[in-house]
């Protein structure tokens, strides 16, 4: 049986990266889209050869799932109609642009609503294959991320260049160094949230890591999103910048569908998220204090 999916938001990462999974994905039903700009879910809609509606509570009436790609603010409010209504939810990241934000859609979402977070990173081969061979040869006891990229320097949506870089990549980040040494229990950051963020991350076992942001580089400055994992067994670094969004969001999708149809959890579901936005919480309002 195929899974009814309906997507949320049709601006670059619909257009670009869920809207063509979604309809190549064997196990969906691509239900159609909805948008707050309608004029963009018809045009989108036209192109994928699938229904736009006209308000969001329409398009839950056609759908087992949805898929968010909207800003992080969006997000908690539609969401957590849908999980009124058992309409399972994947997620963009950060689940909202704040914490309190993040508990009410967590608290909204029932043990039975399956729930999936878009960390792009996590869905890759690559990354799976790092975290479950070299990373577990390492016998890990502490690492380090650099991100260094131009996603922020010109042409970002709005959201993105009011919060930073911390908002924009640091789920991502944070989310994989928590992923290689475990549950991060203590975040400390410095900077400037429109420049360069350092991060200092404690986590549960006695090991600990640093992290490096900056998105306003040069447009020529090649793009880094390096993770270096160090440990009595050695060392294991990966390029998360290599990794093939498309391929990754594929897979995501997928993994989406069989926990849809089956009723299963996901690792990387809202309470992950929530964990993932207590510890930005915590790191912006460093930032904000000027640490």
């Amino acid at each position: 049986m195929r899974v009814s999916v309906g997507l949320v938001g049709a601006g670059r990462s619909a257009a670009e990266l869920y809207a063509p999974s979604l309809a190549s994905a064997p196990a969906i039903r691509f239900a159609g889209i909805w948008s707050r700009s309608p004029e963009a879910a018809r045009s989108l809609a036209a192109r994928c050869s699938v229904p736009s509606f006209g308000n969001f509570a329409e398009m839950l009436e056609h759908c087992d799932a949805v898929a968010f790609a909207v800003p992080p603010a969006a997000q908690p409010f539609l969401a957590a109609a849908a999980a009124g209504r058992h309409v399972a939810l994947l997620l963009s990241r950060p689940i909202a642009d704040d914490l309190a934000g993040a508990e009410e859609l967590a608290e909204a979402v029932a043990d039975d609503v399956v729930s999936q977070v878009a960390l792009t990173w996590r869905y890759a081969p690559a990354v799976r294959s790092y975290l479950d061979t070299q990373v577990r040869r390492a016998r890990p006891i502490g690492g380090t991320a650099r991100l260094i990229s131009a996603a922020l320097a010109s042409d970002a949506p709005a959201w993105r260049a009011e919060r930073g870089v911390l908002m924009d990549v640091g789920a991502d980040v944070v989310g994989l160094l928590d992923a290689a040494l475990g549950h991060t229990a203590l975040i400390r950051a410095h900077g400037d949230p429109h420049g360069w963020v350092g991060l200092l991350l404690e986590h549960e076992g006695g090991r600990y890591s640093e992290a490096s942001l900056l998105a306003t580089a040069p447009a020529d400055q090649p793009a880094r999103a390096e993770i270096e994992i160090f440990g009595r067994g050695g060392s294991a670094m990966i390029d998360c910048s290599d990794v093939t969004e498309r391929e990754a969001v594929g897979t995501m999708v997928e993994e989406f569908a069989d926990a849809v149809e089956h009723r299963r959890p996901h690792p990387l579901d809202v309470r992950h998220g929530l964990h993932l936005q207590r510890l930005l919480d915590a790191a912006e309002t460093d930032l904000l204090a000027g640490h």
